[in-house]
C-alpha cells in the first residue's frame, strides 16, 4: 500500500493524483516546486518501476513540466529525482527565473524555505488550476491529503 514518506508529508501540500503519481507543492513560496510521487510502495529508483509505470511517469513528468514552463513564462524548469535524504521515488519540477535567488545555483540549502502564507497559496492554488487546466482529468483531488 502506497504512503508518502513523512518528510514529504512535513514539506508539501498535496494537490491530488495524476493516473500514477501524487501531485504535490513544496511548501516554499520562493520558487514554484511541485514534486510528482509514483503512488507504489518501496519504489527508490525510476528503473524500479515497471516499463508501463515509467512510460505514465515520463507522460505525467512531461505533461507537468510543459504546463508549468507555459503558466509561469519560466527560464528553465529543472527536473530532479535525487532521493539522497528521502529515499522514496520522488521527482522535483522546479520554476526556474534568472532572476530568482539561487540562480543560476541548484535550489537546495541556498537559504531557508519560506512558507506560503494564506494569501500567496491561495494565488498559488489557482495558478495550479491554470497548470492542470486541459489535465484536469488526469488529477483528481485527495480532498486535502
Amino acid at each position: 500500500m502506497f504512503e508518502l514518506h513523512p518528510q514529504l508529508e512535513a514539506d508539501t501540500i498535496a494537490l491530488g493524483d495524476f493516473p500514477l503519481c501524487r501531485l504535490l507543492l513544496m511548501n516554499d513560496a520562493a520558487y514554484p516546486w511541485f514534486i510528482l510521487v509514483p503512488r507504489r510502495s518501496g519504489i527508490r529508483e525510476i528503473y524500479e518501476l515497471d516499463d508501463a509505470d515509467q512510460a505514465a511517469l515520463l507522460q505525467e513528468s512531461s505533461f507537468l513540466a510543459r504546463r508549468l514552463a507555459e503558466v509561469f513564462a519560466a527560464d528553465k524548469i529543472n527536473i530532479a529525482a535525487l532521493g539522497n535524504l528521502v529515499p522514496q521515488l520522488h521527482v522535483h519540477h522546479i520554476v526556474r527565473y534568472t532572476q530568482d535567488p539561487a540562480w543560476p545555483a541548484p535550489v537546495w540549502g541556498r537559504f531557508p524555505a519560506r512558507p506560503y502564507a494564506p494569501p500567496e497559496l491561495a494565488a498559488m492554488l489557482l495558478k495550479v488550476g491554470e497548470v492542470l487546466g486541459e489535465g484536469t482529468e488526469m488529477v483528481e483531488n485527495q480532498d486535502g491529503d
